[in-house]
């Protein structure tokens, strides 16, 4: 996301109507689940401070050359006189050894499907190209269902619905600079910038009561090998309750830190300690009763990764770190709970907030190649 983003340091949390679906798990030692989906928004607290992205879409393309971005434009499908204007002198700008493209509406809706797709998984490499290196992730596929509650006009969602593309397997929108030359006053630009940071996450249940043969393999499950946790008082409490007909949510078998993380992103106390915490921070803090910061430097993290855990492999359990590598470089990390559930932090910034979602949506966001892997991490 825009860089400006990352300055504000607001705790903040909001939840839009849900919509999509409600499903049962599979069944395992965790009990019997109910999954749903939602959406996170920020707040106008955070809205009316934002910084807001440029409305004119642009390009840049970092050490390049205008023949080499003619290259690009063609390999990627570009019909040829497209190309021609788009690297004309009223469209093209050099800035230093940086190739800058201003391409106009009519240009970006003219480039379809694949085409599209190959082109902005080119221009997403560039890290000058924010919205394309950090998009917004339509997780669950489909248009209609992001949206449905969002804070945007007729003509933003219908360049929502003309204008996504594929990064991999996942649905993602790129041009919210076009969203905003839509936005008629101040609130329709406070409106876009609320949209754009929707965020899906999971809310699991528990069914209860449990069947007597499921109550001594939920507690070992739950347990994930802290006997003397805290949580787990209320964990065994619930487990042998007959009298409750209803569900309760997972998040109350979560332990401290993530209990108070969950479904919510970071504050100023957060990015006190000059970053924000992130996914590895998350995952290696997991168990710990309070935090150790020390896991925000990378370097650490991986150094306790390979110390204090061992490798596993599926079925995980409760507390396993799963961390998505390529070609020996470690993409990102999570905390698998249950069935195909993780629980996760997407990044170090301030609009990544702390989620759950399931290990296919979070491949669409880290399955960098067909070599990406899973490796799994159990706490020793």
């Amino acid at each position: 996301m825009n860089s400006a983003f990352c300055l504000i340091l607001l705790n903040f949390l909001w939840v839009t109507t849900l919509f999509g679906y409600t499903r049962n798990a599979n069944p395992g030692p965790w009990g019997d689940l109910i999954v749903s989906n939602i959406y996170l928004e920020a707040p106008d607290s955070v809205i009316e401070i934002v910084g807001k992205p440029d409305p004119v879409p642009r390009w840049t393309f970092a050490n390049s050359s205008v023949n080499m971005v003619k290259d690009l434009l063609i390999q990627s499908g570009v019909e040829l006189a497209l190309v021609e204007r788009l690297t004309s002198s009223s469209q093209l700008k050099t800035s230093g050894t940086d190739i800058v493209i201003y391409p106009k509406l009519e240009d970006l809706l003219q480039i379809n499907g694949i085409v599209r797709d190959k082109l902005y998984t080119e221009i997403s490499k560039y890290p000058q190209n924010d919205y394309y290196s950090d998009p917004v992730f339509i997780l669950s596929g489909d248009v209609e269902e992001w949206l449905m509650e969002a804070t945007l006009n007729d003509k933003q969602k219908e360049v929502v619905r003309r204008l996504v593309w594929h990064r991999g397997n996942a649905l993602v929108f790129s041009n919210v600079g076009v969203l905003l030359s839509y936005a008629q006053n101040n609130e329709e630009i406070k409106n876009t910038l609320r949209a754009i940071t929707r965020c899906m996450t999971l809310v699991v249940n528990e069914k209860f009561p449990l069947k007597q043969e499921q109550r001594e393999s939920f507690l070992r499950y739950w347990l994930g090998n802290q006997p003397e946790s805290p949580r787990m008082t209320f964990i065994k409490a619930i487990s042998k309750e007959n009298d409750i007909n209803d569900t309760v949510d997972v998040m109350h078998f979560l332990p401290v830190i993530m209990r108070e993380k969950l479904y919510t992103f970071p504050s100023l106390k957060d990015g006190a300690k000059g970053r924000l915490p992130d996914c590895h921070w998350t995952s290696l803090n997991f168990f710990n009763l309070s935090p150790r910061d020390y896991y925000r430097s990378t370097s650490l993290a991986a150094i306790h990764l390979t110390q204090a855990y061992n490798p596993v492999s599926a079925p995980y359990q409760f507390g396993d770190v799963l961390c998505f590598t390529d070609n020996g470089d470690g993409l990102h990390t999570c905390v698998y709970i249950a069935d195909n559930i993780v629980l996760t932090k997407n990044g170090e910034n301030i609009l990544a907030p702390w989620v759950l979602l399931s290990i296919d949506d979070v491949s669409k966001i880290y399955k960098r190649t067909p070599t990406t892997q899973i490796q799994g991490y159990r706490l020793k």
